[in-house]
């Protein structure tokens, strides 16, 4: 079994090989060194180095190339299907074509979030992959002819489709299921609306399923609880890994630093006094305790722990894949 210099090295030649070929070139030796400068100890720094070298980022080809896939196998196939289906199997892909050409003109495509949010940042690019018109995208805004959302603008479009690029929780759809899709179903019940994903976990997957009144809930790439970093099933650890690596170990790093990182993010949140321990240990390792080791061209969600993506210059500390926070006022 190696020591521990030596699994040092060959983790950072590993991360070495996923910053050239997959991560874009995002992580740099210089990178690394100052990151892991956070840590307390060399023990701390292997484990954390360990656990770079399992991050899964996904850059802008493959955020692209997801795209089409969303469109092709989450929609347009699911409209194929329901096509043959109501035409008794039929083959004809004449027939087919024009039923779905019909079917798009009466479809539109919306993002999750305000307009300098990722979910409609997306659909720019989900628009050029799919060689899409301008005119089947419009703003959640758009839907309803009058303030009181009693009728729509539109009567005969038959998909509203939402698309978002990362579901933990299921939090933000349920918001959209309660303002939109419970108004538009009751204007008409029989119009079709979906919610649509690059990534999802199981949980917030769940959550929208049972807690909203979204007809089609579908992800490209699904995150079970084997990505759950310290989760029972986790896919990061096995016992072939040198004795200094350790799921128990890389727990109580993470959470010492990531308790700590969420304290001082609670008070930039507006979170009460009196509240702020309990946020902290809700979201030490992720929010809603995620534990995701993932990271997206555009932004890294605060799903992932929080020693990757943190950066505060009360706490001092340099993040590996940074994220951009939101800020709501």
């Amino acid at each position: 079994m190696y020591d521990q210099q030596t699994f040092d090295e060959i983790l950072y030649q590993k991360i070495k090989v996923l910053s050239e070929t997959i991560w874009e070139g995002k992580v740099k030796r210089a990178n690394i060194t100052s990151w892991l400068e956070n840590f307390d100890d060399a023990k701390e720094k292997t484990n954390a180095l360990y656990l770079l070298s399992q991050f899964m980022y996904f850059g802008n080809i493959q955020m692209r190339e997801m795209l089409k896939v969303l469109y092709r196998d989450l929609f347009k196939y699911q409209v194929v299907r329901r096509i043959r289906e109501n035409n008794h199997d039929t083959t004809d892909f004449e027939f087919i074509t024009s039923k779905f050409n019909h079917e798009l003109k009466n479809t539109r495509f919306l993002g999750v979030g305000n307009p300098s949010e990722s979910g409609t940042h997306l659909l720019y690019y989900f628009r050029q992959e799919n060689s899409l018109p301008r005119s089947l995208f419009i703003n959640s805004s758009d839907i309803f002819a009058d303030d009181n959302n009693r009728n729509l603008r539109e009567p005969q479009i038959r998909n509203y489709i939402f698309i978002d690029d990362f579901c933990g929780s299921g939090v933000q759809a349920k918001l959209y299921s309660k303002n939109i899709i419970e108004k538009i179903k009751k204007i008409d019940s029989t119009i079709n609306t979906g919610y649509l994903m690059l990534f999802a976990t199981s949980t917030g997957k769940n959550n929208i399923q049972q807690k909203t009144q979204f007809d089609s809930i579908e992800a490209v790439f699904d995150l079970d609880d084997s990505f759950k970093c310290f989760g029972d099933t986790s896919r990061y650890y096995d016992e072939n890994l040198p004795d200094f690596i350790s799921k128990t170990s890389m727990k109580g790093i993470a959470t010492k630093h990531g308790k700590e990182m969420m304290k001082i993010l609670a008070s930039y949140e507006g979170v009460e006094s009196h509240r702020i321990n309990q946020y902290s240990d809700n979201h030490k390792l992720g929010f809603s305790n995620c534990q995701l080791l993932l990271g997206l061209y555009h932004n890294t969600p605060d799903n992932t722990l929080p020693i990757f993506w943190f950066e505060n210059e009360q706490k001092k500390w340099n993040p590996i894949f940074k994220r951009y926070r939101k800020i709501y006022n």
